[in-house]
């Protein structure tokens, strides 16, 4: 049996969970976030807890398992707590702000940068260059913080750019600084 799958999801106070034709509706304080189950795996409300099972031993449903059961305790958690992820911006002029639900930031272009959030996604700066993005859904916010990051993904030589918090950027030796260790 899957590890991971086998491991029962706590739901929390104010946490609301219905299984209802195949697909996991969680609301919490948060939001609400929906998920369709695939047809090989099962889930029950057993009092506070959510149990997933497997109905067959195949390669296909093994992977599965694992993954719904990480998919809905995501979502418990996001409607509970959310969850966070914050990007840095380096480099000399670079900054951002957040205007309405929106975010203006100005990268080195010749114009500055609009992006628009989505909705359940919020945004918080600190000190013009700390993007603080949050949301209940795990998923749309990874896939945010990547597009903003793609906006100017940083370089490896001054590491100017949009880089997550946690990343670390691998630096690398100028021509200056490769020419006179060559000599």
């Amino acid at each position: 049996m899957s590890r991971i799958g086998k491991l029962p999801i706590a739901l929390e106070a104010g946490v609301r969970a219905v299984v209802k034709d195949g697909a996991l509706s969680v609301v919490g304080p948060k939001g609400q976030l929906g998920l369709a189950v695939p047809a090989a795996i099962t889930m029950q409300l057993e009092g506070s807890t959510l149990v997933v099972a497997r109905r067959g031993d195949s390669k296909r449903e093994k992977a599965l398992h694992g993954l719904t059961r990480k998919l809905a305790a995501n979502m418990v958690r996001g409607v509970s707590k959310g969850f966070t992820r914050t990007l840095e911006i380096n480099g000399v002029g670079y900054r951002a702000e957040v205007k309405g639900n929106a975010l203006s930031l100005s990268l080195g272009y010749s114009h500055p940068v609009v992006y628009q959030l989505p909705a359940g996604v919020a945004a918080k700066v600190e000190r013009q260059v700390l993007i603080t993005l949050e949301g209940a859904d795990r998923q749309l916010l990874g896939n945010v913080a990547a597009e903003i990051r793609r906006l100017r993904p940083p370089e490896p030589y001054k590491g100017k750019g949009i880089k997550y918090a946690e990343e670390v950027i691998r630096r690398k030796a100028g021509k200056a600084a490769a020419g006179a260790s060559a000599g």
